[in-house]
C-alpha cells in the first residue's frame, strides 16, 4: 500500500513569485495493495513531478511517502529502486541496449542484491527467463542471446516491463509506457501490462494521455490539474465513463 500525505513540490522556490511553480499541492492520495490506477491530465498538470516524487528524483518540500507503512519520503532513489518498478515511455530506457536480452533479464533479476565481477548464469536460470519471455508471445524467446537493442519498440517495452516486475515490486509505475509505440503494438503491450499486474497482484500507478486507455484499463482514474488531485473516480462509477465525460469533467473542473 503506498500513502502519501500532503505532499508539495515547489520549482523555482528561491526565485521570483511569479517565476515560482507548484508542481504538488497539497496531494494526499492513498493506492491499496490491489489498485491499478490510470492518471491522466494535461501536460504541467503534476503527474510526472508526482511519479518523480514517489520513486526518489525529487524530494518533496513537504509530505509524507509511505509504502508499506515505511516511511520512504528521504530515501535515495537508487535504495527505492528494489522496492519500485518503473517503465519509462521511452523504450531505449530502463535496458542496456549493448548487453543481451539474457543479461538484461539477470541484472532485474539480481536486483537489489549485491554485484559480482563476473556473470554467473546457470541452466535453471535461462530455463527460467526462457518461460519467462515465451509467455509474452512476441517470438523473442529463441533470440535471448541477441543484443536488446535490436529488437524492436514494442519487444523492447515488452522486456522492460517483465524486468520491472521479474522480482514483484512493491509498487510498479508506468509512465506513459506506450506513448512512442504504434497503436497496435501499445495494445499488446498494455495487454501484457494487464496480464502481469492481475497475475502478480501489483499495486500498479499508469500515467497515460490516452483517455480511453485510462478507462479501459484498471480499477480507478484520477486527474490531475494545477498540481492538485481533482478527480478520483472507482469501481462502479468508473465503469460508467465515458471519453465524452471524462473531457466534461475535466473542462468543468
Amino acid at each position: 500500500m503506498l500513502e502519501i500525505n500532503n505532499l508539495y513540490k515547489v520549482f523555482n522556490s528561491d526565485m521570483a513569485e511569479d517565476l515560482r511553480k507548484v508542481a504538488l499541492n497539497d496531494v494526499s492520495v492513498t493506492i491499496n495493495k490491489d489498485d491499478f490506477v490510470t492518471i491522466i491530465g494535461s501536460n504541467g498538470s503534476g503527474k510526472s513531478t508526482f511519479f518523480n516524487t514517489i520513486s526518489g528524483l525529487y524530494t518533496p518540500d513537504s509530505g509524507t511517502i509511505l509504502l508499506d507503512n515505511t516511511d520512504i519520503t528521504n530515501l535515495k532513489e537508487f535504495k527505492r529502486a528494489s522496492l519500485i518498478g518503473r517503465v519509462f515511455q521511452d523504450p531505449l530506457i530502463g535496458t542496456a541496449g549493448d548487453m543481451s536480452v539474457l543479461e538484461n533479464l539477470y541484472l532485474a533479476y539480481k536486483k537489489g542484491e549485491k554485484r559480482k565481477l563476473k556473470w554467473v548464469f546457470n541452466k535453471k536460470d535461462e530455463e527460467y527467463f526462457y518461460e519467462m519471455v515465451k509467455n509474452l508471445d512476441l517470438g523473442i524467446e529463441n533470440n535471448l542471446n541477441q543484443k536488446i537493442k535490436f529488437l524492436s519498440g514494442g519487444q523492447r517495452q515488452a522486456i522492460t516491463l517483465l524486468m520491472a516486475t521479474l522480482k514483484k515490486p512493491k509498487l510498479l509505475l508506468l509512465d506513459e509506457h506506450t506513448a512512442a509505440l504504434d497503436p497496435k503494438t501499445a495494445n499488446i503491450v498494455l495487454e501484457l501490462t494487464k496480464k502481469i499486474v492481475l497475475e502478480q497482484n501489483i499495486p500498479t500507478i499508469m500515467i497515460t494521455h490516452n483517455i480511453s486507455d485510462a478507462i479501459k484499463y484498471g480499477n480507478r482514474i484520477i486527474m490531475f490539474k494545477d498540481g492538485k488531485i481533482v478527480l478520483d473516480v472507482s469501481g462502479s462509477a468508473k465503469e460508467k465513463l465515458t471519453v465524452t465525460k471524462v473531457l466534461s469533467k475535466f473542462e468543468s473542473i
